[in-house]
Order: C-alpha cells, then structure tokens, then sequence
C-alpha cells in the first residue's frame, strides 16, 4: 500500500472501501486500487492508494498470493518470481526494517547508455596495441598513411593491455642457504617443446638444480 498516486501505473478509483489503522490510533481509508511497475519490468498488483499513509508498506502474504517468494537473511532481502527462480526485487535492512528501492531500481534497468570510443584508443588498437610512444612518433613523422595528428597519451589505459602484457614480479634472490645437506631441497624446471631439436633431437629440457651444492 501507498500514499502516492503518482507511482500507479494504472488505478481504480474507490470511494473510502475500507481503511488501514495506523499507530497513533489514526485511519487512512482506501480511496484506489492499481498496479504499480510497468512491463518489462516487475509489476506488484492489486495495490491500495491510503489516504494519510507517508510510507510505502509491502505485505507478504500480498506478495506470496500473486506468486512471489520472500527470502530473508540477516542484512537483506530479496523477492523472488516463484516461475521463473529470478529474483525481481532486493532489499536492505536499514534499523531493523526491510527497505525495497523500487523505483531506483527500475531507472537502473530501464538506463541506456552509449560510449563513445576515443580516437586513439582506436587506433592503438588497430595498430595491433602498440606503444602510445610509438604511435605517438609515427603521428608525428607522418609514417603511416591515415593516422590523424592526435593526442597519444601515454598514460592512457588500455585493459587487454593490462591483462595480456602482465608479468610476475621476480623471485628476491637469497644470499643465505637454507639447506644443510645435498638432494634435501632441488628446484626443476621443464622447458619445452622447443622449435630446434637438440643434437639428439630432443625438443624438451628438464633442468634440476641442488640448493646446498648448486649442481646442475
């Protein structure tokens, strides 16, 4: 139930069909009857439109009688379509009280948004990601048919970059051994398959390294 008219999608007026009892021994009578959500979205039915009422009240057994599933843990809670499992609905617990941003939510759903490229990212790109120094150099020296005189800023971030160009940092090499006697601690290593052959045409290497002696 609601106080505000201007959140139903469609509304049937009534005169006064009842009332809801509030805390302080006041009534607000029930002037309408809608739904509120509009399709795509989720649409909660059957609706009352309460004179007086400053909050927006969800009933549960409303809610599970028109085929939805309530789920509650400690800090929130989500309203479930009991057809489908897809949750339509989620809530936070703000003092003690379940509190549903509907609306918010529907904006976010219902938000298109368009992003445009930046020419020199499109460009680095097209050049197979290269480095923006580089670009930057052939732009200038007018080395490659088409590429316009832009701005390529070096510190301009580029995610595959990020993800495909990074390595692990180095192993910190000890001055210490931390071993007291040969074959109690060896480091191996598998190389291969490598292009060449080896003069017995091998193409794998397995390498093996004692840490007290340092024989390979």
């Amino acid at each position: 139930m609601t106080g505000d008219a201007s959140l139903f999608a469609t509304l049937s007026k009534r005169n006064k069909e009842g009332y809801v009892s509030f805390g302080n021994n006041l009534r607000g009578y029930i002037i309408g009857i809608g739904d509120i959500g509009k399709a795509p979205y989720p649409v909660i039915k059957d609706v009352c439109l309460v004179t007086e009422l400053k909050h927006n009240l969800l009933s549960i057994s409303h809610l599970a009688d028109h085929g939805y599933g309530i789920n509650f843990v400690k800090d929130k809670c989500t309203i479930v379509d009991s057809s489908t499992g897809s949750t339509i609905f989620k809530g936070i617990r703000e003092d003690n009280i379940y509190v549903f941003y509907l609306l918010e939510d529907a904006n976010k759903a219902g938000r298109c948004l368009m992003a445009k490229s930046v020419e020199s990212q499109l460009w680095h790109m097209r050049l197979g990601h290269a480095n923006m120094d580089t670009i930057s150099r052939l732009s200038t020296k007018k080395l490659v048919r088409g590429l316009p005189d832009i701005s390529f800023k070096k510190d301009t971030v580029c995610s595959e970059c990020e993800k495909n160009k990074a390595t692990k940092s180095a192993f910190k090499s000890k001055n210490a051994v931390s071993t007291t006697r040969p074959l109690q601690l060896l480091h191996m290593d598998l190389f291969g398959p490598s292009r060449i052959a080896s003069l017995c045409g091998k193409l794998y290497a397995f390498v093996i390294i004692d840490d007290f002696s340092r024989y390979t």
